[in-house]
């Protein structure tokens, strides 16, 4: 399994033999409003052409309609013919920005020999989360791949922990910076993505979506503070950079 960050929550997965997009956001630097009125969003370009990073993929995955997940410059480029998986509710959308073949995760879906399953997420809690509207994580899984939980935008609260408790995922992809909305926390900080890694003594997180808006309030140098303060190494907690490629075998 290699797992690319391009920016921000943008994934490019090469698993079981194939290649899978996740939640791609391809706006320019500064095109975008601000979510904290600190700067434009995104803070930084991506590190490659959108048609390198759009070549071979076969499978979007789009876990909500957040401009930073699922933008216009996203939905220009990408092929109105790739298969798309969605959240419940957002199908419409998608198939109205000229999507063709948009399927919703409502529990588990088999797809080219590979089983996606639906994970709960919460984008904050309490009175937030009805701003913040439903998002979805996802566990990935083939025979002779790591298992893959990716948690998406939720922070860590209960049905997170039961889900890498029950599931023993060998991987798991984090969103961990802090952003925050009206000052509640929205995705998890420092403190919550530790505190994952010590819940799941077994599986390497992985921590992205980091350094490219302006409502985070956590970056790459404090996170890894944060885990070198609580023991945990970088084999087990890695923070890759925006374009890396990590290969994970487990």
């Amino acid at each position: 399994m290699k797992l690319q960050l391009l920016r921000n929550a943008t994934l490019k997965l090469s698993y079981g033999g194939r290649t899978i997009l996740v939640d791609p956001y391809f706006a320019p630097r500064h095109s975008l409003p601000s979510f904290a009125g600190r700067s434009p969003n995104p803070l930084v370009d991506l590190p490659l052409p959108v048609e390198e990073i759009l070549a071979g993929v076969e499978l979007v995955i789009v876990s909500h309609l957040h401009s930073d997940h699922f933008d216009g410059s996203a939905q220009k480029a990408v092929s109105k013919h790739l298969p798309v998986i969605c959240q419940p509710g957002d199908e419409a959308t998608i198939a109205g920005a000229g999507f063709t073949d948009v399927t919703p995760l409502t529990t588990s879906t088999d797809w080219n020999g590979l089983r996606l399953t639906r994970c709960e997420g919460s984008h904050g809690l309490g009175p937030v989360v009805e701003k913040m509207g439903n998002v979805m994580g996802f566990m990935l899984e083939t025979p002779g791949e790591p298992k893959l939980y990716w948690a998406g935008d939720t922070v860590l609260y209960p049905p997170v922990i039961e889900t890498v408790r029950r599931a023993e995922p060998d991987i798991i992809v984090s969103h961990s910076c802090g952003a925050r909305w009206d000052g509640d926390l929205i995705v998890m900080d420092a403190d919550q993505t530790t505190s994952l890694c010590e819940t799941a003594p077994r599986s390497i997180v992985v921590a992205t979506h980091m350094e490219a808006l302006d409502h985070a309030t956590v970056d790459r140098n404090d996170l890894r503070r944060a885990a070198d303060a609580k023991g945990i190494p970088a084999t087990r907690l890695i923070i890759p950079r925006d374009g890396e490629t990590i290969d994970l075998v487990v």
